[in-house]
């Protein structure tokens, strides 16, 4: 699914590539998933002065009658501009987005469709692909499809959420994201303890990494406890160097392995009384 989303080329907001990666998205949800809807939301953006169309992709999996109710998101809209790159010339041009923007979705659609006729039904997952994550140029304008929907939190809300992003490089590792240990540390502990179960400690290392700001920061803020499982150190990140061969379906299938074992044993009741 990675490369399925890449084949669009770059995928930032209002662009022809954006609108035809939605309507696949929308349509590999409808796959799994029940409730499956876009969510508008429009940003005036201050490098051009125009309105930007976006629309976070929501779906859902035993939502309404489930006892514990955990978000898994990730974003799918791509960088505008490869602000990082090496050589200035190709600075001013989007990026693939392969690892930040197809690679967590990636890892989702493979959870839903693995969870579909398996997840516990005392366990309900919304799926959140949100949009604007990766607009810019600067933080006041990123994240912008968290914060909407950390405005116009669902009934019945989520109990917590899990992030990915950039988690589909070949090196693969993990650490322990500092602001979502403090939001959820018994989540944390839960999650990366269930990742050395199944031989994964090298890559899920019980250590702490740096900050980071993503799309948990607007949903913590909203009372919403969510983690950020996310590997930064990426020499490719922002650059026109974030390629399809730059990441690795071995990485991408130990973070949904990770996901889809933990959610099949109900972890959830051991973790929410004190997340």
């Amino acid at each position: 699914m990675l490369q399925e989303q890449c084949k669009f080329g770059p995928r930032p907001p209002s662009t022809e590539a954006h609108k035809k990666t939605q309507e696949f998205l929308l349509a590999e949800m409808r796959k799994y998933c029940g409730n499956v809807r876009a969510q508008a939301l429009t940003h005036r953006w201050s490098k051009t002065g125009s309105v930007v169309e976006m629309a976070n992709l929501i779906g859902e999996q035993n939502w309404q009658d489930a006892k514990v109710r955990v978000l898994l998101l990730a974003h799918w809209d791509t960088r505008p501009t490869a602000d990082q790159d090496p050589d200035p010339t190709k600075r001013g041009k989007p990026i693939l987005g392969a690892n930040d923007g197809a690679s967590g979705v990636a890892v989702l659609l493979g959870v839903m469709k693995a969870l579909k006729d398996s997840l516990p039904k005392d366990v309900g997952v919304q799926y959140l692909l949100t949009d604007g994550e990766d607009l810019g140029p600067g933080l006041e304008e990123m994240f912008l499809g968290a914060r909407h929907y950390a405005k116009n939190l669902p009934s019945p809300k989520p109990d917590y959420g899990i992030l990915l992003d950039m988690i589909g490089d070949k090196d693969l590792v993990v650490p322990v994201e500092p602001f979502s240990y403090e939001a959820a540390p018994t989540l944390v502990r839960d999650l990366y303890g269930m990742a050395a179960k199944l031989g994964m400690a090298s890559t899920f290392p019980w250590r702490s990494g740096s900050y980071i700001e993503d799309d948990h920061r607007p949903l913590i803020a909203a009372g919403l406890p969510t983690i950020d499982l996310i590997d930064f150190t990426y020499e490719p990140w922002h650059t026109s160097e974030d390629t399809v061969d730059k990441c690795s379906a071995e990485s991408l299938g130990k973070v949904g392995k990770l996901l889809t074992a933990w959610l099949s044993q109900s972890p959830a009741w051991r973790i929410k009384p004190s997340l």
